[in-house]
Parts: structure tokens; C-alpha cells; sequence
């Protein structure tokens, strides 16, 4: 459950800072011209990133 939390969080504020919060373009500008599925990757793989370090870090605690 805690895990799941966790993955909620982390892709809520991912898509919502590059959804609405950077209106102007200078945190994610760099991938304005990357194809969707290139965004995807990067994504997903930013999350599995993230993920992996948050396990990583909480395996004494779980």
C-alpha cells in the first residue's frame, strides 16, 4: 500500500509540473521537440528511476 502511495506522488508531480507548472517551458523545454514516444521513455523511465531509489532506500523499513 505504501509503495502505492509513493507511485502516485511521484507520478502526480512529474505530470503536474510538466503539465501546469512550467507554463514557460524552462525545466522541460528541452524536450519540446522529442516524438511522444521519446517522452514516454524518458518518463517512465524517470519514474522507474525513482522508484528504484525510494525501494532501495526503505528495504530496512519494509
Amino acid at each position: 500500500m505504501e509503495v502505492q502511495i509513493v507511485v502516485i506522488i511521484l507520478l502526480l508531480s512529474v505530470v503536474l509540473d510538466y503539465l501546469w507548472f512550467d507554463q514557460d517551458g524552462k525545466r522541460w523545454g528541452w524536450l519540446k521537440h522529442w516524438t511522444r514516444m521519446q517522452k514516454t521513455l524518458f518518463l517512465s523511465s524517470f519514474l522507474l528511476a525513482a522508484l528504484v531509489i525510494y525501494i532501495g532506500l526503505s528495504l530496512e523499513y519494509l
